[in-house]
């Protein structure tokens, strides 16, 4: 599983574990969890950068239709895996 890590606007620096990722109709969702295993909290990030951009900029997915769609599907994707808000 890869860590990855995102930097703040503050310069404070969060270590994630992508669990999956998907592209949906042109836009790019990661999965991450705080943990490498077990129970863990989990976000669903959505890819909000410029196509143009060298670096990807990640949003916390928070609108809810968007949310439990993207859900859906990671759902599907990781079938022994529950998911739930």
């Amino acid at each position: 599983m890869e860590a990855i890590q995102f930097k703040a606007a503050d310069g404070s620096v969060t270590e994630f574990y992508v669990e999956e990722q998907v592209r949906i109709s042109g836009t790019d969702y990661l999965l991450v969890a705080d943990a490498p295993e077990g129970e863990a909290e989990a976000l669903i990030l959505k890819d909000v950068s410029p196509s143009d951009a060298k670096e990807a900029e990640y949003v916390v997915l928070e609108d809810e239709e968007e949310l439990l769609a993207v859900m859906k599907v990671f759902g599907e994707m990781l079938e022994d895996t529950e998911i739930r808000l």
